[in-house]
């Protein structure tokens, strides 16, 4: 083991054991409508992508592929959300509010600095239980959103059916499957504030010995 080595592994300090858990702990969905228009460089969308792959694989499936998607194509997702739930809206609201909510969704992406599809990628051969390559996929988007904490970035994984048909669009192959969007962008963090909290501990743990 070369110098390098023994210090990429060398046990993590106090100080770094309390800097992830600030991590962990400050990590918050933000949404696209929250962002301020700002691009990110493309070493840094690197980085937050590469942290993604580093995520816990079973048997190094890696069953993850991602699509970035920016300028242009942010304005071709707005059309598509317009209109993918134009239908939808103008059943259930009035039509000033449907109208309202076609124009939200229109500009909705246009600020974040890019947008992520999520791609899961099953392997064929080993055929693993599809809910352990999820889990994986989903470790690498936490991976993500923890990263974009890091570099005071706000993200978010958007999950509904239009997010999902939208990353259909670039062509699935047979093992494939749209698991959604990953909204990243900068913010507003000193005027940012969330209330959401989570349980006590005590009524989600049970210690058997």
């Amino acid at each position: 083991m070369n110098t390098n080595e023994k210090e990429f592994f060398s046990a993590p300090t106090i100080n770094e054991y309390n800097t992830v858990t600030d991590l962990i702990r400050k990590r918050r969905s933000i949404y696209a409508d929250e962002f301020i228009k700002k691009d990110i460089t493309d070493d840094l969308l690197k980085e937050i992508l590469t942290n993604a792959t580093w995520a816990p694989t079973h048997k190094m499936t890696e069953p993850w592929r991602f699509l970035v998607f920016k300028e242009k194509r942010l304005e071709e997702l707005g059309i598509f959300l317009a209109e993918y739930y134009s239908d939808y809206y103008s059943e259930k609201l009035p039509e000033d509010q449907a109208i309202e909510k076609y124009n939200f969704l229109l500009n909705y992406p246009l600020n974040a600095a890019c947008v992520i599809g999520i791609i899961l990628v099953r392997n064929p051969k080993l055929k693993l239980p599809e809910w352990e390559e999820i889990a994986a996929v989903s470790s690498a988007v936490q991976n993500m959103a923890l990263t974009c904490t890091a570099y005071g970035l706000g993200g978010y994984w958007s999950t509904p059916q239009g997010a999902i048909d939208f990353v259909e669009k670039f062509g699935l192959n047979e093992h494939e499957k749209s698991l959604g969007l990953f909204y990243i962008g900068h913010f507003d963090q000193a005027s940012h504030r969330s209330a959401k909290k989570r349980t006590q501990l005590d009524k989600k743990v049970t210690w058997l010995s």
